[in-house]
């Protein structure tokens, strides 16, 4: 997607504004209503990203999602310069504790390979949008970690193996791809909190991989209130008949809501889904609205706007 008159560009080769992503984000005006828009050229972009609190409405776009990488390789485990361990949170790629932050066309990776957790992005502030983005791990890739953060992801690819998806945030799925990948595992942790209305939605998504027949779970509960919806999604044959986990727990089967309404494909089993878990009615489908779900905020409002800049520029 080509950005109308970009404020910052990124480019390894030097001929940008900057030579690195985090620069660009350093050089944002603290807590600027206006939208920061940084366009990042084609390249591998090998740095731990931060985008701190004070850097509200950044947006970053890249040029095409397999050629615009932002990886990095820690994990939970490995040492530090001072010889201190990092734990699962230290080891994010990316950190994005601003409100208001999209991103378009990007690939955030961990590339520290299977290793246990070893997170690509850990999303913490509030209204966070990310369209045509890939998500690269193998444990916990996605870190939806803000309580009060909603997120919405659409025409995105999330890869991994274990819990690679989890946190305490609102977050709505929609139109993606969800890769499993590895011999076996869970797609999601959720850990919503219990005054928490809604934790994750995934809508019109393609649950794929290259898992053995069987092999995974649609989630299991972080925490006891864990909340996960999948509507109108496609299931594949790795999915396992049984569909939910109680994480070894069975007094989560009283407290984490997993629901299913109107799936498809050969691993959509609902006869053989745990007896805790349900199929929605029409009725209670009709409740899951983005306005709903995401407590009023609507996404598609600022995609809308991304969508009419882009226009312009292409004609």
């Amino acid at each position: 997607m080509q950005v109308e008159s970009p404020d910052f560009v990124v480019a390894r080769d030097g001929s940008g504004d900057f030579d690195s992503v985090q620069a660009a984000i350093d050089a944002v005006p603290d807590f600027r209503d206006a939208e920061t828009t940084i366009r990042l050229e084609s390249g591998t972009y090998e740095e731990k990203l931060v985008v701190p609190t004070s850097k509200t409405n950044v947006t970053l776009v890249g040029e095409d999602p397999e050629e615009t990488i932002l990886t990095y390789d820690d994990y939970n485990g490995k040492e530090n310069r001072f010889g201190e361990e990092m734990g699962t949170t230290e080891s994010s790629s990316c950190f994005l504790f601003g409100d208001d932050f999209t991103a378009r066309d990007l690939t955030f990776q961990n590339a520290a390979g299977a290793v246990g957790q070893a997170v690509a992005v850990r999303v913490d502030g509030d209204r966070a949008v990310f369209e045509n983005c890939r998500f690269l791990g193998w444990q916990d890739t996605l870190y939806t970690h803000g309580e009060d953060s909603r997120q919405y992801y659409r025409d995105c690819y999330v890869e991994g193996r274990v819990d690679f998806i989890f946190g305490w945030s609102t977050a709505v799925f929609e139109d993606c791809e969800i890769f499993c990948t590895g011999d076996e595992g869970y797609v999601t942790a959720a850990s919503t909190t219990e005054d928490t209305d809604y934790g994750y939605l995934f809508r019109n998504c393609e649950i794929t991989g290259d898992a053995p027949d069987g092999s995974f779970y649609l989630g299991r509960p972080w925490r006891p209130y864990a909340q996960t919806v999948f509507v109108h999604c496609y299931l594949g044959e790795h999915v396992r008949p049984e569909g939910w986990h109680n994480w070894r727990d069975p007094d989560k089967e009283e407290t984490a809501f997993y629901a299913e309404y109107e799936n498809e494909g050969s691993g959509f089993t609902p006869d053989e889904r745990v007896d805790w878990a349900r199929q929605l009615t029409d009725e209670e489908a009709a409740e899951y609205t983005l306005e709903t779900v995401l407590d009023g905020w609507d996404p598609l409002e600022r995609l809308a706007d991304a969508d009419a800049r882009s226009s312009t520029v292409d004609r």
